[in-house]
Protein backbone atom coordinates (compact mmCIF):
# COMPACT_ATOMS: atom_id res chain seq x y z
CA UNK A 1 0.00 0.00 0.00
CA UNK A 2 2.77 2.42 0.94
CA UNK A 3 4.67 1.57 -2.24
CA UNK A 4 1.57 2.16 -4.40
CA UNK A 5 0.86 5.46 -2.68
CA UNK A 6 4.45 6.53 -3.18
CA UNK A 7 4.34 5.70 -6.90
CA UNK A 8 1.03 7.54 -7.29
CA UNK A 9 2.34 10.56 -5.43
CA UNK A 10 5.51 10.55 -7.53
CA UNK A 11 3.49 10.38 -10.74
CA UNK A 12 1.31 13.31 -9.66
CA UNK A 13 4.41 15.28 -8.72
CA UNK A 14 6.03 14.60 -12.10
CA UNK A 15 2.84 15.66 -13.91
CA UNK A 16 2.66 18.85 -11.85
CA UNK A 17 6.31 19.63 -12.57
CA UNK A 18 5.72 19.01 -16.29
CA UNK A 19 2.80 21.46 -16.26
CA UNK A 20 4.90 24.09 -14.48
CA UNK A 21 7.77 23.60 -16.96
CA UNK A 22 5.37 23.92 -19.90
CA UNK A 23 3.92 27.13 -18.48
CA UNK A 24 7.40 28.53 -17.86
CA UNK A 25 8.47 27.66 -21.41
CA UNK A 26 5.29 29.30 -22.71
CA UNK A 27 6.08 32.47 -20.76
CA UNK A 28 9.64 32.48 -22.11
CA UNK A 29 8.36 32.23 -25.69
CA UNK A 30 5.85 34.99 -25.06
CA UNK A 31 8.61 37.22 -23.68
CA UNK A 32 10.50 36.82 -26.97
CA UNK A 33 7.33 37.67 -28.90
CA UNK A 34 6.89 40.83 -26.78
CA UNK A 35 10.54 41.77 -27.40
CA UNK A 36 9.82 41.78 -31.14
CA UNK A 37 6.35 43.33 -31.12
CA UNK A 38 6.60 45.91 -28.30
CA UNK A 39 8.76 49.01 -28.05
CA UNK A 40 9.18 52.22 -26.07
CA UNK A 41 7.72 54.06 -29.04
CA UNK A 42 7.21 53.71 -32.77
CA UNK A 43 6.17 55.65 -35.84
CA UNK A 44 4.58 53.84 -38.76
CA UNK A 45 2.57 54.35 -41.92
CA UNK A 46 0.02 51.78 -42.99
CA UNK A 47 -2.78 50.89 -45.34
CA UNK A 48 -5.99 49.16 -44.30
CA UNK A 49 -8.00 47.45 -47.04
CA UNK A 50 -11.52 46.52 -45.96
CA UNK A 51 -13.16 43.73 -47.99
CA UNK A 52 -16.97 43.66 -47.87
CA UNK A 53 -19.72 42.14 -50.00
CA UNK A 54 -20.05 45.49 -51.80
CA UNK A 55 -16.36 45.67 -52.68
CA UNK A 56 -13.09 46.84 -51.17
CA UNK A 57 -11.74 50.19 -50.03
CA UNK A 58 -8.32 51.21 -48.74
CA UNK A 59 -7.55 53.75 -46.02
CA UNK A 60 -4.02 54.99 -45.33
CA UNK A 61 -2.75 56.53 -42.12
CA UNK A 62 0.30 57.54 -40.08
CA UNK A 63 0.57 56.68 -36.38
CA UNK A 64 2.79 57.61 -33.48
CA UNK A 65 2.73 55.61 -30.22
CA UNK A 66 4.56 55.77 -26.91
CA UNK A 67 4.48 52.72 -24.68
CA UNK A 68 0.96 51.35 -24.33
CA UNK A 69 -0.67 54.50 -22.97
CA UNK A 70 -0.29 57.08 -25.71
CA UNK A 71 -0.97 57.00 -29.44
CA UNK A 72 -1.94 59.44 -32.17
CA UNK A 73 -3.19 58.54 -35.66
CA UNK A 74 -3.90 60.76 -38.65
CA UNK A 75 -5.74 59.38 -41.67
CA UNK A 76 -4.21 60.40 -45.01
CA UNK A 77 -6.59 58.99 -47.63
CA UNK A 78 -9.12 58.65 -49.20
CA UNK A 79 -10.47 62.21 -49.37
CA UNK A 80 -13.53 61.30 -47.27
CA UNK A 81 -11.32 60.19 -44.36
CA UNK A 82 -8.36 62.55 -44.81
CA UNK A 83 -7.70 64.67 -41.74
CA UNK A 84 -9.57 62.41 -39.33
CA UNK A 85 -7.47 62.00 -36.19
CA UNK A 86 -7.50 59.72 -33.16
CA UNK A 87 -5.82 60.32 -29.80
CA UNK A 88 -5.44 57.70 -27.10
CA UNK A 89 -4.37 58.64 -23.58
CA UNK A 90 -4.45 55.79 -21.08
CA UNK A 91 -7.93 54.25 -21.54
CA UNK A 92 -9.50 57.31 -23.14
CA UNK A 93 -9.98 57.78 -26.88
CA UNK A 94 -10.88 60.95 -28.80
CA UNK A 95 -11.72 61.16 -32.50
CA UNK A 96 -11.67 64.40 -34.50
CA UNK A 97 -13.70 64.69 -37.71
CA UNK A 98 -12.69 67.54 -40.08
CA UNK A 99 -16.04 67.40 -41.90
CA UNK A 100 -17.90 68.44 -38.75
CA UNK A 101 -14.96 70.09 -36.96
CA UNK A 102 -15.99 68.16 -33.86
CA UNK A 103 -14.13 65.97 -31.37
CA UNK A 104 -15.96 63.09 -29.72
CA UNK A 105 -14.81 60.78 -26.94
CA UNK A 106 -15.41 57.04 -27.06
CA UNK A 107 -15.56 54.94 -23.91
CA UNK A 108 -17.05 51.75 -22.50
CA UNK A 109 -18.98 49.57 -24.93
CA UNK A 110 -18.48 52.14 -27.72
CA UNK A 111 -14.85 50.99 -27.96
CA UNK A 112 -16.10 47.65 -29.32
CA UNK A 113 -17.40 49.41 -32.44
CA UNK A 114 -15.74 48.82 -35.81
CA UNK A 115 -12.97 51.18 -36.95
CA UNK A 116 -14.01 52.67 -40.31
CA UNK A 117 -16.15 49.59 -41.04
CA UNK A 118 -13.15 47.25 -40.71
CA UNK A 119 -12.79 43.98 -38.81
CA UNK A 120 -10.84 45.82 -36.08
CA UNK A 121 -12.51 47.45 -33.11
CA UNK A 122 -11.25 50.56 -31.34
CA UNK A 123 -10.57 48.26 -28.40
CA UNK A 124 -8.28 46.15 -30.62
CA UNK A 125 -6.32 49.22 -31.66
CA UNK A 126 -6.05 50.67 -28.17
CA UNK A 127 -4.73 47.67 -26.24
CA UNK A 128 -0.98 47.81 -26.87
CA UNK A 129 0.12 46.04 -23.69
CA UNK A 130 2.63 43.23 -23.75
CA UNK A 131 0.98 39.81 -23.99
CA UNK A 132 2.90 38.62 -20.92
CA UNK A 133 1.25 41.39 -18.89
CA UNK A 134 -2.24 40.23 -19.84
CA UNK A 135 -2.01 36.45 -20.26
CA UNK A 136 -0.54 33.35 -18.71
CA UNK A 137 0.64 30.90 -21.36
CA UNK A 138 1.37 27.25 -21.96
CA UNK A 139 2.68 25.29 -24.91
CA UNK A 140 0.02 23.05 -26.47
CA UNK A 141 2.10 21.62 -29.31
CA UNK A 142 4.01 22.36 -32.49
CA UNK A 143 2.65 22.82 -36.01
CA UNK A 144 3.80 24.00 -39.40
CA UNK A 145 2.39 27.09 -41.09
CA UNK A 146 3.61 27.05 -44.66
CA UNK A 147 7.31 26.24 -44.40
CA UNK A 148 7.68 27.68 -40.88
CA UNK A 149 7.80 25.62 -37.69
CA UNK A 150 5.67 27.12 -34.93
CA UNK A 151 4.95 26.70 -31.24
CA UNK A 152 1.23 26.64 -30.47
CA UNK A 153 0.49 28.54 -27.25
CA UNK A 154 -2.73 28.78 -25.27
CA UNK A 155 -3.05 32.15 -23.54
CA UNK A 156 -5.47 32.67 -20.66
CA UNK A 157 -6.30 36.13 -19.32
CA UNK A 158 -4.86 36.95 -15.90
CA UNK A 159 -6.30 40.48 -15.76
CA UNK A 160 -9.98 41.43 -15.67
CA UNK A 161 -9.85 44.02 -18.47
CA UNK A 162 -8.51 41.71 -21.20
CA UNK A 163 -10.52 42.15 -24.39
CA UNK A 164 -10.40 38.39 -25.06
CA UNK A 165 -10.50 35.71 -22.37
CA UNK A 166 -8.30 33.22 -24.23
CA UNK A 167 -6.09 33.26 -27.28
CA UNK A 168 -4.49 30.54 -29.35
CA UNK A 169 -1.30 31.77 -30.95
CA UNK A 170 1.09 30.16 -33.43
CA UNK A 171 4.62 31.56 -32.89
CA UNK A 172 7.43 31.20 -35.41
CA UNK A 173 9.90 28.90 -33.64
CA UNK A 174 12.95 30.70 -35.06
CA UNK A 175 11.96 34.37 -35.31
CA UNK A 176 9.44 34.47 -32.43
CA UNK A 177 6.72 36.45 -34.19
CA UNK A 178 3.07 35.37 -34.26
CA UNK A 179 1.96 33.92 -37.60
CA UNK A 180 -1.64 33.23 -36.58
CA UNK A 181 -3.90 34.13 -33.67
CA UNK A 182 -7.40 33.09 -32.66
CA UNK A 183 -9.24 35.22 -30.12
CA UNK A 184 -11.98 33.69 -27.95
CA UNK A 185 -14.71 34.85 -25.58
CA UNK A 186 -14.98 33.32 -22.09
CA UNK A 187 -17.73 31.06 -23.44
CA UNK A 188 -15.22 29.53 -25.86
CA UNK A 189 -16.75 31.21 -28.92
CA UNK A 190 -14.22 32.17 -31.60
CA UNK A 191 -14.51 35.93 -32.11
CA UNK A 192 -11.61 36.88 -34.37
CA UNK A 193 -8.82 35.31 -36.38
CA UNK A 194 -5.58 36.98 -37.47
CA UNK A 195 -3.05 35.72 -40.00
CA UNK A 196 0.38 37.37 -40.22
CA UNK A 197 2.81 37.32 -43.15
CA UNK A 198 5.55 39.31 -44.88
CA UNK A 199 7.82 39.08 -41.82
CA UNK A 200 10.58 41.70 -42.06
CA UNK A 201 13.55 42.61 -39.89
CA UNK A 202 13.61 46.18 -38.61
CA UNK A 203 16.25 47.56 -36.26
CA UNK A 204 17.25 44.10 -35.10
CA UNK A 205 13.74 42.77 -34.50
CA UNK A 206 11.35 40.65 -36.55
CA UNK A 207 7.95 42.09 -37.35
CA UNK A 208 5.00 40.91 -39.50
CA UNK A 209 4.29 43.67 -42.02
CA UNK A 210 0.94 42.23 -43.15
CA UNK A 211 -1.96 41.13 -40.94
CA UNK A 212 -5.34 39.88 -42.14
CA UNK A 213 -8.05 40.37 -39.52
CA UNK A 214 -11.32 38.45 -39.71
CA UNK A 215 -14.20 39.21 -37.38
CA UNK A 216 -15.94 35.83 -37.25
CA UNK A 217 -19.25 37.51 -36.40
CA UNK A 218 -19.24 39.66 -39.57
CA UNK A 219 -19.70 38.92 -43.25
CA UNK A 220 -17.01 39.81 -45.74
CA UNK A 221 -13.48 38.64 -46.49
CA UNK A 222 -11.75 40.45 -43.66
CA UNK A 223 -9.45 43.44 -43.39
CA UNK A 224 -5.88 43.49 -44.70
CA UNK A 225 -3.58 45.71 -42.65
CA UNK A 226 -0.16 46.49 -44.17
CA UNK A 227 2.74 48.35 -42.59
CA UNK A 228 4.35 50.40 -45.37
CA UNK A 229 7.07 51.91 -43.14
CA UNK A 230 7.98 51.57 -39.47
CA UNK A 231 10.64 52.94 -37.10
CA UNK A 232 11.14 52.03 -33.45
CA UNK A 233 12.45 54.11 -30.56
CA UNK A 234 12.19 57.49 -32.24
CA UNK A 235 11.91 60.98 -30.78
CA UNK A 236 8.25 62.02 -30.73
CA UNK A 237 7.25 65.60 -29.81
CA UNK A 238 5.26 65.52 -26.52
CA UNK A 239 2.65 67.99 -27.85
CA UNK A 240 1.45 65.33 -30.29
CA UNK A 241 -0.20 63.46 -27.42
CA UNK A 242 -2.48 66.34 -26.43
CA UNK A 243 -6.09 67.13 -27.36
CA UNK A 244 -4.90 70.37 -28.97
CA UNK A 245 -3.09 68.32 -31.66
CA UNK A 246 -6.40 66.94 -32.93
CA UNK A 247 -7.36 70.24 -34.59
CA UNK A 248 -3.91 71.25 -35.77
Amino acid sequence: MIRKFTKSALLLLLLALAEIATAQDGAAILEKVDANMSSDNRIFESSMTIHTKRGSRTITSKSWSEGNNKSFTEYLSPAAEKGTKMLKLEKQLWIYSPSTDRTIQLSGHMLRQSVMGSDLSYEDMMDDRKLNEIYSSEIKGQEKIGDRNTFVLLLTAKVEDAAYYTQKIWVDAERFVPLKQELYAKSGKLLKRMEMSNVIQVQGRWFPATVIYKDMLKQGDGTEFKITSIKFNQTIPPHLFTKASLKQ
